[in-house]
């Protein structure tokens, strides 16, 4: 009788044990590996977090940065180009009224495209310092991302920016046509010995480095994953997963804050909800563009399938842009390693 007891006690005790395991949620089974039990409890703070006396000098940094985003996003939005006074210079190629007209409209907005990647060149530099501080040891990034909520918080404003700026780019071919106007007639100009005003503002050497970064699809993009692989390569002594780990931690930490009812009612701003899965695209982008066999393998550390089940549960029209971003702009999708499950997903 007290062994049929003990065994239905024990019955008990695995059931209960397995039910506060499954209570714990998912979010243990995806962070990391090396899992610890505050790991449920994560919640991401990105309307809140405050830095930390320890987090204040990376932070300050950085805000100077990012206090200019929404400037540069507003610049780019109301970009209009010069589109009909080229095409009136091209079409009449002897009417010098027509060309300095042409010419008159582009300078300034070669200037805002100046202003563009400029500021690429900052948002790069503060993703480096932010790099450092998120995967620096002895801290898992899970501990990481926990403890330095507002440096976690700039790291999403940074991504959040980029995804947006690139969005506002692939739907403005303005941008190359202004350029490529631009650089044909200050050659054409040099030819000729004819003093250009404009050339204090690109000197060729930049315009060679503007034309191959406005060239990219997805130029920001390209900015911040040629920047983490920079990371990558200049700290060898910073085993590559630390900075992996840190990417797939975010994607995952945002995937659960989304399909989580008690995280997700946590958000006072309905904004929060498209900043999120914005942040978990632009980390799985960069994920795999950084890490050797990408963000799509079986043995990748995002759950991309739960990813992609997240977005296709928003309403359509708010995220086609990011499953395009995510059709068009990962480097290993359609490898021979991705499952026909995810690449029928995103079809």
């Amino acid at each position: 009788m007290e062994n049929i007891l003990l065994e239905e006690r024990m019955v008990q005790m695995k059931h209960s044990s397995n039910c506060r395991l499954a209570g714990m949620g998912n979010l243990i089974k995806v962070l990391t590996r090396d899992i610890d039990h505050n790991a449920a409890h994560f919640f991401l703070d990105f309307e809140n977090a405050q830095p930390t006396e320890s987090e204040k000098e990376i932070y300050n940094q950085v805000n100077v940065v990012l206090k200019d985003a929404e400037g540069i996003l507003e610049d780019l939005q109301s970009y209009r180009g010069a589109g009909h006074e080229i095409r009136e210079a091209i079409q009449h190629p002897n009417d010098e009224k027509l060309q300095e007209k042409a010419w008159g409209a582009v300078v300034p907005l070669v200037g805002k495209l100046k202003k563009f990647y400029e500021f690429s060149q900052r948002l790069e530099a503060g993703l480096r310092g932010l790099l450092g501080a998120l995967t620096s040891t002895p801290y898992s990034p899970t501990q990481h991302l926990e403890r330095e909520q507002a440096l976690a918080k700039q790291f999403a404003e940074i991504l959040h920016f980029t995804l947006r700026f690139d969005e506002l780019k692939m739907t403005n071919p303005a941008i190359q046509n202004d350029f490529s106007y631009y650089r044909r007639t200050l050659s054409r100009m040099r030819i000729n010995n004819v003093p250009a005003e404009g050339e204090n503002e690109v000197n060729n050497e930049l315009a060679n480095r503007m034309s191959l970064f406005y060239a990219e699809a997805t130029p920001m993009l390209k900015t911040l994953s040629d920047a983490t692989t920079k990371f990558v390569s200049e700290n060898k002594n910073l085993p590559i997963e630390n900075t992996t780990d840190c990417l797939s931690t975010m994607a995952s930490v945002c995937r659960v804050m989304l399909e989580t009812p008690e995280y997700r009612s946590r958000f006072t701003n309905e904004e929060t909800v498209s900043f999120c899965l914005r942040v978990m695209v632009g980390v799985i982008i960069l994920y795999d563009h950084v890490h050797p066999v990408g963000a799509f393998a079986k043995t990748s550390k995002i759950d991309m399938k739960g990813c992609i089940k997240v977005l296709k549960d928003q309403p359509p029209n708010s995220v086609e842009g990011l499953l395009n971003a995510l059709r068009y702009t990962t480097k290993h999708l359609n490898d021979e390693t991705t499952s026909k499950q995810i690449k029928s997903m995103l079809q």
